[in-house]
């Protein structure tokens, strides 16, 4: 239950400050109205750091799907934990995406266009071309779990909690290299439960279910690459 607990907190707050730097930026009236990319991605940078720092001594704030698969393909995690870890984001994530809605509920209102709403839930991609959506996906998670594996090598010496820091620089620098083609889910869970979110709260059809394979699939792919040529390379 610790493990469920941590990273159902982690992730909403991952959420909650993603996705709302997100809603700031895109959503009618809202005083962030087109800030543009860097402060989305700051955005996402500060939400990853905070997540670990919150709840990384409750279960390591993995707050990411691909990373837990990840790690417990390496041996960096047991099989016998992962469900818990699913839940608790995946669970995270969509309590995370309801906040955001209800702080800019009356921007939701005004909104009227529907893409742009659909945007501050889920990742949409700039140029519709799924294959590769998807190998963008599989890139950008590839350079998060590679990178977030060199970051916590016990060789590196941190000092005590400098790592999520570093965790969330890399998501930031992530972002502003690779995340314009997709909006860089590298997170099943940060797209799919917010997507569900946006479904009940708007329409299954508005919600663009036929993309949400790429930022699920993606990610995983992604990561099982990252952790395996890590431990390869250097483990």
């Amino acid at each position: 239950m610790k493990v469920l607990l941590g990273e159902c907190i982690g992730t909403f707050l991952l959420i909650l400050f993603g996705n709302g730097a997100v809603a700031n930026v895109l959503l009618r009236e809202s005083k962030g109205r087109g800030s543009g990319w860097i402060v989305i991605t700051a955005g996402w940078g500060v939400a990853v750091a905070l997540a670990v720092y919150v709840c990384g001594w409750l279960s390591d704030a993995h707050v990411n799907p691909a990373v837990t698969l990840a790690f417990a393909t390496i041996g960096k995690l047991s099989w016998q934990e992962v469900p818990m870890y699913l839940v608790g984001q995946f669970l995270g994530a969509f309590l995370g995406a309801l906040a955001v809605y209800c702080t800019y509920y009356p921007h939701y209102r005004l909104e009227g266009d529907t893409a742009l709403r659909r945007m501050t839930f889920c990742t949409e991609p700039a140029v519709d071309y799924p294959f590769w959506n998807f190998i963008t996906e599989v890139i950008a998670t590839f350079a998060l779990v590679f990178s977030v594996l060199g970051i916590i090598n016990v060789h590196n010496d941190l000092p005590i909690g400098f790592a999520p820091l570093l965790i969330g620089l890399a998501v930031f620098g992530i972002g502003i290299s690779l995340g314009g083609p997709t909006g860089y889910a590298i997170n099943p869970a940060r797209d799919l439960a917010p997507r569900l979110a946006h479904s009940l709260l708007y329409s299954f059809r508005d919600s663009n279910w036929h993309y949400a394979w790429v930022p699920l699939c993606g990610p995983i792919v992604g990561g099982l690459l990252g952790s395996l040529l890590y431990r390869y390379l250097f483990m």
